[in-house]
């Protein structure tokens, strides 16, 4: 029997893990059963237990994949960083991120019920935090980083619930903020 290459194995998991990121994004966590999982993937469930124990496990993925793509303050200029942000800020008004939004969503909520998935998010938190902490320089830059994070996270919340915000209206506002603490001595 040939060996399946780590490619097509790459490509189930992915196809799996985004089968999964539909059905949380639309019914939430508890509600999507695993069933639902191999319903939309069009895997055999033997096949997607192979991959992955459980719906926790598949959370895990979800949220370890996020962080090692949005290192959005990992590098750069003072300058850059607030670009990337206003731009990663512009992002969430997109409609295609609709469903990631949702998930983020419910990723938090999960966080605060399993300790596993609060301490992947974590990353997600405290990685941009020091980053944005250490570029600032400034006594008070930790609390300010976490100001920029909760504006993001508040941001996702009533894009999701009020598809009526006018996202632009709201990273003009952010950018006059930082345009302000960028000012001030």
């Amino acid at each position: 029997m040939p060996k399946v290459s780590d490619a097509h194995l790459a490509a189930r998991r992915r196809q799996i893990l985004d089968a999964a990121a539909a059905c949380f994004a639309r019914d939430g966590f508890h509600r999507t059963s695993m069933q639902d999982i191999v319903r939309e993937s069009g895997i055999s469930a033997g096949l997607v237990y192979r991959y992955f124990a459980g719906k926790d496990d598949m959370i895990a993925a979800i949220v370890t994949e996020w962080h090692d793509q949005r290192q959005v303050f990992a590098t750069g200029t003072v300058g850059e960083r607030s670009a990337a942000y206003l731009d990663y800020l512009r992002e969430v008004g997109r409609p295609e991120t609709a469903d990631r939004n949702r998930l983020g969503v419910q990723i938090w909520a999960e966080a605060v019920r399993n300790e596993r998935i609060r301490d992947l998010s974590r990353r997600n938190v405290d990685d941009p935090r020091a980053a944005v902490a250490e570029a600032l320089g400034s006594p008070d830059a930790d609390a300010l980083a976490r100001v920029l994070i909760a504006i993001y996270q508040g941001l996702v919340l009533q894009t999701t619930w009020d598809e009526t915000l006018d996202n632009e209206a709201y990273v003009r506002a952010v950018e006059t903020v930082l345009t302000a603490l960028a000012a001030r001595p």
